[in-house]
C-alpha cells in the first residue's frame, strides 16, 4: 500500500501555476463569474496549454514511477473555481496524464486554510493574494512568476535551485544585513553565530522532505547501480566567506545537504542558473528572480525583511 499522505511529500497546486489560464482570466476580468463560467463550459473540451510549474510537476511526480511500492510524492489541486467550472482543468490534467487525483474546489475563495489538511509542504500559486495569506498564516507557499514554458520531455531530471536566507532558512541574518545594508557588520554577525543553526524558513520542511527523497534514491542506487537518479538539488546564495559556514552549520544540524552548493558573493545569479538550468529557482528577493538567464521558472517567496514594505 502506498504510504499515507501525512507520511508523504505533498505539494499543493494552483491551476494558475498549472496551466496557462491567460485567456480565461481576462474573460473573468472583462465579463465576471458568469461569463467565466459560460467560457469554460464552452471549452470544456479545449486543452489548456501547459503553464510555468508544468514541468517540474511532470518531473516530481515521476517519482513514484521509480518508487512504486511507496508512491512517496503526491500533488493536490487547490482550485477557485467551482466544481463545474473545473472540470476542463481536470480534464487538461487527464489528458497530460498527470497522476493527480485530490482536489479543492473552492468557487473563488482563497485555499491557504486547507493546506495543512493536505499535509502540504508547498503551494505553488500565480495568484499573489493568496500566497502572502498562506505565508502569513505561516504556511509555505511561493508565487510562480511569468516565463515562457519549456518542457524537454527527455530530460527526466529533477533540478530544483533555492536561495538559502528568507526561503530555506529565516530571515535572521537577512535582517542584520538590511539594517544598514553593511556587509562587515553581516560577516561579524555570522562569525560571532558561526555554530548556532538558523531557524527554519519557509520552505525548510520542502528541502528536509526532498533530502530524504535523495536518501531513497542513494538506497536504490546502491541496489541496483543502473538505477538513474531522479532529483539534482542546489542551493545558490548571495553569501561568501565567511558567512558560508554557518549554512554548513545549520544544514548540518538538520541532517540535511544540497548536490551542489554556490556561494557566489553578491554575484549575478544568472551565471550559475544558466548552466544548472533548473525546473525551478525559489527566492526571496524579486531582484534576483528578474535574470538574464533565459526561460528558467522563478518563483517569489514573499517572507520576511526582503518584503516589508
Amino acid at each position: 500500500m502506498p504510504y499515507p499522505i501525512e507520511h508523504k511529500l505533498v505539494i499543493g497546486i494552483a491551476s494558475s501555476a498549472l496551466f496557462d489560464l491567460t485567456a480565461s482570466h481576462q474573460v473573468y476580468l472583462e465579463g465576471g463569474a458568469e461569463a467565466y463560467r459560460k467560457y469554460q463550459e464552452q471549452q470544456i473540451g479545449t486543452v489548456l496549454d501547459k503553464g510555468v510549474a508544468f514541468p517540474f510537476i511532470r518531473r516530481f511526480l515521476s517519482i513514484n514511477k521509480h518508487h512504486p511500492q511507496s508512491a512517496p510524492v503526491e500533488v493536490v489541486l487547490f482550485s477557485r473555481n467551482s466544481p463545474e467550472t473545473g472540470l476542463r482543468v481536470m480534464n487538461s490534467i487527464a489528458h497530460y496524464g498527470l497522476d493527480i487525483s485530490r482536489a479543492c474546489f473552492l468557487t473563488g475563495q482563497s485555499p491557504y486554510t486547507y493546506l495543512p489538511a493536505f499535509n502540504t509542504s508547498l503551494f505553488l500559486s500565480a495568484n499573489e493574494e493568496d500566497v502572502r495569506r498562506a505565508l502569513d498564516a505561516n504556511h509555505p507557499a511561493g508565487l510562480v512568476l511569468p516565463s515562457r514554458t519549456e518542457d524537454d520531455e527527455n530530460d527526466g531530471e529533477l533540478r530544483i535551485a533555492f536561495d538559502f536566507d528568507g526561503v530555506i532558512a529565516d530571515d535572521e541574518s537577512e535582517t542584520v544585513f538590511k539594517r544598514n545594508n553593511n556587509v562587515d557588520e553581516f560577516h561579524a554577525h555570522e562569525t560571532e553565530r558561526v555554530a548556532i543553526p538558523h531557524q527554519p524558513g519557509p520552505l525548510a520542511d520542502l528541502f528536509r522532505k526532498l533530502s530524504l527523497m535523495q536518501q531513497m534514491e542513494e538506497d536504490a542506487q546502491r541496489a541496483n547501480p543502473a538505477y538513474k537518479k531522479i532529483l539534482r538539488i542546489a542551493i545558490i546564495t548571495a553569501r561568501s566567506a565567511p558567512a558560508h559556514e554557518r549554512v554548513v552549520t545549520t544544514l548540518k544540524s538538520w541532517g540535511v545537504s544540497a548536490n551542489e552548493t554556490f556561494f557566489l558573493g553578491g554575484m549575478e545569479k544568472a551565471r550559475v542558473l544558466s548552466i544548472f538550468r533548473p525546473h525551478m529557482f525559489f527566492d526571496d528577493q524579486l531582484s534576483h528572480l528578474k535574470s538574464p538567464a533565459g526561460n528558467i521558472p522563478m518563483v517569489h517567496i514573499p517572507f520576511g525583511v526582503a518584503n516589508r514594505v
